[in-house]
């Protein structure tokens, strides 16, 4: 499967991961369907923000209420690892939700996209545009 990002987006996440180091940066993705046009950063409220990340609960409140508004989907997720690779890692696979959401996940100056299946994450091709 085949996801749209802009630009924009890869870039402000992987700048979102520089500026948080050594601790895990988190936000939500915004946009719709298989496309994500926007981010929202979030606070990472982790107790232990080096190793986990937790997505501060108002910011997804507020996200879901702009997008009842008719601001953008939340179409997932997006941290970082400042140890190890863009991929899930076991504790992003004990916590997923299996809800379909995109996760975005930034390690080593690269942005990698995975989809939370009810079997697991799958790996997701992305198609960058300019918008």
């Amino acid at each position: 499967m085949t996801i749209e990002v802009t630009r924009g987006v890869l870039a402000r996440i992987l700048d979102e991961a520089a500026r948080a180091h050594p601790r895990e940066c988190c936000g939500i993705l915004l946009g719709g369907g298989d496309a994500i046009r926007a981010l929202a950063p979030a606070a990472n409220v982790h107790p232990a923000p080096e190793r986990h990340f937790e997505i501060d609960p108002q910011a997804l409140i507020d996200a879901h209420r702009a997008a009842r508004a008719g601001g953008p989907g939340v179409t997932g997720y997006y941290h970082s690892h400042p140890a190890g690779p863009a991929s899930p890692s076991a504790v992003d696979r004990a916590l997923a939700a299996h809800d379909g959401r995109i996760w975005a996940i930034a390690a080593d100056g690269e942005v990698r996209f995975w989809r939370d299946r009810e079997a697991g994450f799958e790996p997701l091709s992305l198609r960058v545009i300019e918008r």
